[in-house]
């Protein structure tokens, strides 16, 4: 069994790592801020984790987080290892440094998760997996821990465009809800009348009916916040405006996310923008 390292304990990277422990997978978790993690042994600094570690996890911010964690790690003894980035950010920062890692003698893949931290614990989240053959294989075997929902769908690079797929979806449709729960209210429709018979049909999506309780109002945790979203949707407009596609529905969901983070609630659920919608209406 691989010995897992995870780099970057944030929301999605503490949870990653909590659910590797918990099903018995050998794994030490590191942080520039020297966070750490309940059940998960840490690391000193990134050549100590680099040196215990046989699979290297990335779960970082944003674009340069990940840069410059990568940068980082081409300066450590790589021999052998695999790079599983799941960060989301665009392709280019991990295709860029492929083949300096290859040159190392380690490979990389990159493997976006789709879900919030609640859906890793859980072992449900989504994982797309872009990489060569042995890689991928390597990846997959040391990912299922975490999910069956692992999906190989191309080269390098493929698993990033994969996850703008997905979850752009999945914000179009939020910014569309926001507008007909408006137009519940001002027909006088109560909300949860609304979002049931919703979630109940054709029109349903998995990632509103899971989040229910939140926008009633009858779990006040914190899954995936706006401002997360905010920063994804303009990672998935630059890798779709790399590919020369025009995305004027993600241009809407970014607006409905800054007026939501204008009005406070850069780090509520991103449920929040619901009730939102629908109250000020």
């Amino acid at each position: 069994m691989d010995r897992i390292g995870v780099i970057g304990l944030g929301r999605m990277g503490a949870a990653m790592a909590q659910r590797f422990a918990g099903q018995g997978v050998p794994v030490t978790g590191w942080t520039r801020s020297g966070r750490g993690v309940e059940g998960v042994a840490s690391a000193p600094d990134l050549a100590s984790l680099v040196a215990a570690s046989d699979v290297l996890v990335t779960s970082l911010f944003d674009d340069a987080a990940v840069a410059e964690t990568l940068d980082a790690l081409l300066g450590e003894d790589l021999s052998g290892r695999l790079i599983i980035e799941t960060s989301t950010v665009v392709p280019g920062l991990v295709k860029a440094r492929a083949d300096r890692v290859a040159a190392l003698g380690a490979a990389v893949v990159d493997a976006p998760v789709s879900g919030g931290p609640e859906l890793v614990a859980a072992g449900q989240c989504g994982i797309f997996l872009g990489g060569d053959e042995a890689a991928a294989a390597r990846a997959l075997e040391a990912l299922k821990a975490l999910t069956d929902r692992i999906f190989h769908v191309g080269p390098l690079g493929t698993g990033l465009v994969m996850k703008t797929i997905n979850n752009g979806m999945i914000q179009v449709y939020m910014a569309g809800l926001t507008e007909q729960l408006r137009l519940a209210r001002r027909a006088g429709l109560p909300m949860e009348t609304a979002l049931n018979i919703l979630c109940g049909g054709p029109a349903a999506m998995p990632a509103i009916r899971d989040r229910m309780p939140r926008i009633l109002g009858q779990d006040t945790t914190v899954g995936f916040p706006v401002s997360g979203m905010h920063k994804d949707n303009d990672v998935f407009r630059r890798v779709a405006a790399e590919a020369g596609v025009e995305t004027p529905a993600l241009a809407v969901a970014e607006q409905v996310f800054e007026t939501a983070i204008d009005a406070g609630l850069a780090e509520a659920d991103g449920a929040s923008i619901f009730a939102r919608a629908y109250h000020d209406a």
